[in-house]
């Protein structure tokens, strides 16, 4: 199964100003076979991308919130813990 979903942001901190670039990025510490990728934001859990990187080119204020990253590959899925973004 998979473990360890974890995300990391660029600029770090989670804070990033308006109209800047925000790319989020998602990992996992263990687990093998192909692995797929599922970005989603706050209760709405939206898709936002299906790749490994989540690149928003100018934020707005309606890209703040918590974004999670799902991970799966086949057999079991395991979601990252929520990241909060701000835009300032």
């Amino acid at each position: 199964p998979l473990s360890g979903v974890s995300l990391s942001a660029q600029p770090p901190g989670g804070q990033v100003a308006l109209g800047d670039r925000l790319v989020l990025s998602c990992a996992v510490a263990k687990g093998t076979g192909p692995l797929s990728f599922s970005w989603h934001q706050g209760a709405l859990a939206k898709l936002l991308g299906t790749s490994p990187r989540l690149e928003l080119h100018h934020v707005g204020d309606k890209d703040s919130g918590q974004y999670l990253c799902w991970a799966s590959n086949g057999d079991s899925v395991a979601k990252s813990p929520a990241l909060n973004i701000t835009v300032l």
